[in-house]
């Protein structure tokens, strides 16, 4: 891996996968299991953290805080991630 100030490189494996460094994992919140969204751009390609807030509170009464429905969210999120963790063990 070679690093500038803010750029960092990494190399493409037989197997077409990459290691993202540790301090964009650090400081992006990247953890096993969570997904990337590939996205071509005129510059090149962007890979952003693929969210599913769109849908948050969907399902929550209208009377519940911003605050509250966050943290119901995350709490759910720590969940997925989990069962997913759990899954993977061999």
């Amino acid at each position: 891996m070679s690093t500038d100030a803010d750029e960092k490189t990494t190399r493409v494996t037989r197997k077409g996968q990459v290691t993202i460094p540790k301090e964009l994992r650090e400081e992006f919140g990247l953890e096993e299991g969570d997904e990337l969204r590939w996205e071509k751009t005129e510059d090149g390609i962007q890979i952003r953290k693929a969210t599913q807030s769109a849908g948050r509170g969907m399902l929550v009464d209208d009377d519940i805080s911003e605050e509250k429905r966050e943290e119901m969210a995350e709490e759910m999120e720590a969940d997925i991630r989990e069962k997913r963790r759990s899954e993977w063990q061999p």
